[in-house]
């Protein structure tokens, strides 16, 4: 039962890192973006960037650390 509620968490916090590395990777409208903003808060351009592998490794490791927990913990 240990093994299944810390699995959970892992995965609960993978979850959770991945949703604040692409809420808080920066404003939309900032002075990073390609054109001037017009009358909107989002930029011309917004990339899949923060979707990717690069900023989001630690998150999903802890998935996958996560799940191989809820799956063995479910064998006992």
């Amino acid at each position: 039962m240990f093994l299944m509620g810390l699995g959970a968490l892992l995965v609960l916090g993978g979850v959770l890192y991945m949703a604040r590395t692409a809420i808080w990777r920066g404003s939309l409208s900032g002075p990073d973006s390609s054109r001037p903003v017009r009358d909107t808060l989002e930029p011309p351009r917004r990339s899949l960037r923060f979707l990717g592998l690069e900023p989001n490794w630690p998150g999903i490791l802890l998935m996958v650390i996560g799940a191989i927990l809820l799956l063995s913990g479910a064998n006992f």
